[in-house]
């Protein structure tokens, strides 16, 4: 019998009858558990694009995990110039709202959020009395790297928090008790840095970068900025940029220059052997680094370069 429906031309037939009937029972019974299973407080998460990972990091520790962050952009993308992809669209698509820098940072921005449906923006540094670009063709425009210096991510914490609030009025005790042990993290950092940076000697507090991305840092802490281009932007390196820096570098004896990750060093390798100076390693700036790596959130990112900047300013005088 077996055999002669086994030869039966409906034999496969039959077989992929049963087959499909399997999968139906099966999946029903997967759809009951999903089911089941559902949490209602994440089904109903609002959703908050960032343009860039530092400030989804930021978002992250005031949210808790009542709304979904994500960053439009990955670990070691460079933003000033981002050019967003449809697969960028797609994160977009039911967002409630986008948190950006502002200063002039993310200049695709318009474009982005037209293509992407016109999605409310809240503008982090807006209130913000922002340090302006010296000398240059951007002189006298914001600098926009606010977030560097820890008293200054202080604003942005107290803007995420109204955004939030807003957006979900149910989670603001949440959003402001999150805020508040932030902040007293930002203080502590403050302190660690201040104290970490009390050790350059006063005659070699000039940190020379690719991108002039330090100043909120710099003027809160002490140091002068030297760098071959004002932002990524604009990151072309004229012989009268290359050769003023060189000239800097001598001058003060600088013992250490340095690069940000989501630029090219070999210009300032070139610094470093014109003049005698070592590289100094590589800044996290304008993106965190992967979660393995040295600058995974935004504290990480700021410890690290104070290290950089301690161990390479303090060269050969026994504070490495």
């Amino acid at each position: 019998m077996i055999k002669k429906l086994l030869y039966s031309p409906n034999y496969f037939d039959y077989l992929s009858k049963k087959l499909f009937l399997v999968l139906l029972i099966t999946i029903s019974l997967l759809g009951c558990t999903i089911k089941k299973t559902e949490n209602p407080i994440i089904k109903d998460k609002k959703l908050v694009l960032t343009t860039f990972t530092v400030l989804a990091d930021l978002a992250k520790n005031i949210a808790g995990q009542r709304i979904e962050i994500v960053s439009i952009t990955k670990p070691g993308a460079e933003i000033h110039g981002y050019q967003f992809t449809p697969s960028d669209l797609v994160k977009a698509s039911g967002a409630d709202l986008i948190i950006e820098n502002g200063l002039g940072l993310e200049s695709w921005m318009n474009k982005f959020t037209a293509s992407a449906g016109n999605i409310p923006r809240v503008v982090l540094s807006n209130g913000m009395k922002p340090l302006l670009i010296e000398g240059d063709i951007y002189a006298g425009k914001p600098n926009p790297h606010a977030w560097m210096s820890p008293k200054r991510t202080i604003h942005y914490v107290d803007r995420m928090v109204e955004a939030f609030i807003d957006l979900d009025p149910a989670g603001e005790q949440l959003y402001k008790t999150n805020a508040k042990i932030y902040k007293t993290k930002l203080e502590k950092l403050d302190m660690e840095l201040r104290k970490a940076l009390d050790l350059v000697p006063l005659e070699r507090r000039l940190l020379v970068t690719c991108e002039g991305a330090f100043t909120y840092l710099a003027n809160d802490y002490g140091l002068e900025e030297a760098y071959l281009w004002p932002v990524n932007a604009e990151s072309q390196v004229t012989p009268k940029r290359m050769s003023n820096l060189i000239a800097k570098v001598k001058e003060r004896s600088i013992p250490a220059v340095f690069c940000e990750s989501t630029v090219s060093a070999k210009p300032q390798l070139e610094v470093a052997r014109a003049t005698g100076a070592r590289f100094g390693g590589t800044f996290f700036v304008d993106s965190l680094s992967e979660a393995d790596g040295p600058a995974a959130t935004l504290l990480d990112l700021q410890r690290h370069n104070v290290r950089l900047i301690r161990e390479g300013l303090a060269y050969d005088l026994g504070d490495e």
